[in-house]
């Protein structure tokens, strides 16, 4: 069943307000509720790094999205538009019939999700179609609009640390200290939201691995997670399967991981972000991800205590 068909405004007959109402606070909740929450990624993209095409077809979309759920994400974040470092860009149209089809099915059948987008124009059906929260990687830089929308709508909001589009993120990646420098940039998000009336208890912060950043910094942002949280607000974490995972786990010939052997790797930075103090983690493996942290859980929530070195690593993301 193919996706067609854009439709901005009021809910839909599927996803009737009262519903869009119950889910947006069931997550809102979640900001501060109790760590840890789990993120599925739902990417209805022909060409993301980790899954484009797989999910391009309507039915298969929801289907995985209904198994995410069960398999015990909190939220299923829907994406219509790659970021993968050099991926081209896809206008407002066409990201919106990719995933509001998508969102007013998975609302219907009880799955809250967010809406993995920049643009404003998006956000705003898209939360109309029934998303519970926006998940915005340019941390409202890309579409100054996206204040508005947060603020009229009251839903969560995740400001991403960025610093460009995907074609040009590689010839931005200099830093003076990353952490430090990540810290003052996603401090500087989160002031001009507050400004434009976003209240301070909507708001999610994210370091953006891979978006502008090098092995070297994805791994040094991992370690130093603690200086970020500084910054008083919840922090998604987002390492799910990309290239550095693959870099660190290189074959005997320097070929880098593949996607789909890189679980493991995402499984273990995921915990130990968590038992960093990440509020959350965003991730394509769900079960393998809840299984784990139901382990950290029984153990007693032991948190993390950064010492030594950081190691270097290879990739861009």
């Amino acid at each position: 069943m193919p996706m067609s068909g854009v439709s901005y405004g009021r809910p839909t007959q599927a996803c009737p307000g009262h519903l869009v109402d119950r889910y947006r606070q069931a997550v809102t909740d979640l900001v501060r509720g109790p760590a840890p929450v789990v993120m599925g990624v739902l990417n209805v993209t022909p060409d993301s790094f980790s899954d484009g095409g797989r999910y391009a077809d309507l039915d298969a979309a929801v289907g995985h999205g209904v198994r995410l759920r069960a398999d015990g994400a909190h939220l299923v974040d829907v994406g219509g538009e790659s970021t993968r470092p050099g991926a081209d860009r896809v206008d407002a149209e066409t990201e919106a019939a990719r995933v509001l089809p998508v969102i007013r099915e998975l609302a219907a059948a009880g799955v809250p999700t967010s809406i993995d987008t920049s643009r404003a124009r998006v956000a705003e059906a898209a939360l109309a179609a029934g998303a519970a929260v926006v998940n915005d990687v340019s941390g409202g830089l890309a579409d100054p609009d996206m204040a508005r929308v947060v603020r009229e709508a009251g839903c969560p909001w995740v400001l991403m640390h960025w610093r460009g589009h995907s074609r040009g993120m590689r010839e931005l990646a200099s830093y003076t200290d990353v952490v430090a420098d990540v810290r003052a940039e996603l401090g500087q998000r989160v002031d001009e939201a507050m400004r434009a009336g976003v209240a301070a208890d909507r708001i999610v912060i994210d370091p953006g691995l891979g978006f502008a950043k090098t092995a070297t910094h994805n791994w040094e942002l991992s370690a130093r997670l603690t200086e970020l949280l500084e910054l008083g607000f919840p922090l998604l974490f987002g390492s799910s399967r990309k290239s550095y995972l693959g870099r660190l786990l290189a074959g005997p010939d320097g070929t880098p991981r593949p996607t789909d052997g890189r679980e493991a790797a995402t499984i273990a930075t995921s915990v130990l972000a968590v038992a960093s103090g990440a509020w959350g983690v965003r991730v394509h493996d769900v079960r393998g991800t809840v299984d784990a942290l139901a382990v950290w859980q029984a153990t007693g929530r032991p948190r993390l205590v950064a010492t030594g070195p950081v190691p270097s690593g290879g990739g861009d993301r």
